[in-house]
């Protein structure tokens, strides 16, 4: 675990919070707002790490963004970081930071272009089943559970490594955040709701043990 992870664990009353990342570009980066409250409370309720009952909300260029070891981004629009946002983030994930993507159906194009200018030389690669983030606390042998059918594409979790670290773990065509929002948003069938938040716990703890 690198230094400023450590440090942001020991301090204050809990031991992890999600902070939801605020990019430009137009995209709805507030999307499922009841989603990470959820997601909180489950690992709150089903492991040992102490998180909080709120996410934050950070930009990135606030100079908080290196308090927060969990980033969380989302939306259905267009994603855009400027040339100081790049250099940010890349100092971020060289510092030990962690993202989590989840295209909500219409990032995908815009977060691949964006996430390449932070990662020009290290693309996203297709993690396999087996893969720990599937089997860190609960076990999904397929890998990603796809939780809404838009285009009947399979889920697929996608990765960027740093100095041998999953850095950036990117959901795509799952809608898990969907997954985590309050039960009467989407009226998903409970066992596909608890898939989600499972997965969701999955990511968490391997993000923090890794």
């Amino acid at each position: 675990m690198h230094v400023f992870l450590l440090i942001t664990l020991l301090l204050g009353q809990y031991d992890f919070t999600i902070a939801r990342l605020k990019y430009g570009g137009g995209g709805d980066w507030y999307a499922d707002p009841s989603s990470l409250p959820n997601l909180l409370a489950a690992v709150n309720e089903r492991t040992t790490i102490r998180a909080t009952p709120r996410e934050a909300t950070v930009e990135i260029t606030d100079p908080e963004l290196f308090s927060y070891p969990y980033l969380y981004m989302t939306g259905h629009g267009n994603v855009r970081f400027t040339e100081e946002e790049v250099a940010i983030l890349r100092n971020y994930f060289a510092a030990g930071g962690f993202l989590h993507a989840d295209d909500n159906y219409g990032m995908d194009s815009s977060f691949r272009r964006e996430i390449k200018k932070v990662f020009p030389d290290s693309p996203l690669i297709e993690l396999p089943f087996d893969h720990p983030i599937y089997s860190s606390f609960y076990t999904f042998t397929d890998g990603l559970p796809k939780i809404h059918e838009h285009d009947g594409k399979p889920a697929q979790g996608f990765g960027i490594f740093y100095d041998n670290r999953l850095t950036v773990f990117y959901t795509y065509e799952c809608d898990l955040g969907d997954g985590w929002e309050d039960p009467g948003v989407h009226d998903d069938p409970p066992e596909k709701r608890e898939a989600a938040l499972q997965m969701g716990v999955n990511i968490v703890v391997y993000s923090l043990t890794q």
